[in-house]
């Protein structure tokens, strides 16, 4: 189960990866057992950021099937609307911020909020790119095939 936000700032949205890897993602992570997904995401922006996140709500449910590093996978993933201090840094096109995680060296920037920038940094899950300039306003649930990420 993957838990993510999209945070927006001067048109942009943050997107972060691990820097082994040609695409990009928005900010989250795995779920632990009995933590509510929102807990998830606060603790994930604590780690990741060292920022407190305000979760606002949840954007889509996604059943999301990909194949990646020789394996077969059908992720839960839950995306948010969240907010990030101020503090957080802001460049339209460097990276703003680079932390271990694990074995992964993240980093992240902002990117703008459009389908054809989404498009070009080749996010998963691909519907997102489509419905960037117009969130929902409730929460949708969607089963998305996102094919092979170890071509992308």
């Amino acid at each position: 189960m993957r838990i993510a936000g999209l945070a927006f700032r001067n048109g942009h949205v943050l997107v972060h990866r691990a820097v082994h890897e040609k695409f990009w993602t928005f900010p989250g992570g795995r779920a632990e057992v009995g933590e509510p997904s929102e807990t998830t995401l606060k603790r994930e922006m604590m780690e990741e950021l060292g920022l407190e996140a305000r979760i606002d709500r949840l954007l889509w449910s996604v059943e999301s099937f990909f194949h990646y590093e020789g394996r077969d996978w059908h992720e839960l993933g839950m995306y948010y609307l969240m907010h990030l201090p101020d503090t957080l840094a802001f460049h339209e096109s460097e990276i703003i911020h680079r932390i271990q995680d694990g074995k992964n060296a993240l980093e992240f920037k902002w990117a703008r909020a459009t389908k054809e920038a989404l498009t070009t940094l080749d996010i998963p899950p691909y519907f997102i790119a489509g419905e960037i300039e117009n969130l929902p306003t409730t929460s949708r649930h969607l089963v998305w095939d996102d094919g092979n990420l170890d071509d992308k």
